[in-house]
């Protein structure tokens, strides 16, 4: 791999670790950390699927790109929509009956 290709697997996978925590609505579970590492892992990982599909990715951008969007894209969105399924705000374990009291 190119040096050229891991660059845009970096700049690819950054904004769409950040385009995905901009567009998924609601409170963010996940740390914007992990959504940027994981757009940035995934957007590598494109480029190595791309590779052993037989793409020439050392030549043309645009399947490459393509790809690397793609995988990005899928590993954020998962990431931002299973992190966030935990609520805080319905509990299942009930409170005691003094909770809130102060001794």
């Amino acid at each position: 791999m190119s040096g050229r290709v891991l660059v845009s697997a970096l700049v690819v996978g950054l904004a769409v670790g950040m385009i995905g925590r901009w567009a998924v609505p609601g409170r963010r579970a996940a740390p914007l950390w992990l959504t940027l590492s994981l757009g940035v892992a995934a957007a590598l990982l494109g480029s190595i699927v791309a590779r052993l599909a037989g793409a020439d990715i050392n030549e043309l951008p645009g399947p490459r790109l393509t790809i690397q969007a793609g995988c990005a894209a899928g590993a954020v969105l998962l990431a931002l929509l299973t992190a966030g399924q935990r609520d805080g705000d319905h509990s299942t374990v009930p409170n005691p009956p003094d909770a809130g009291r102060r001794h």
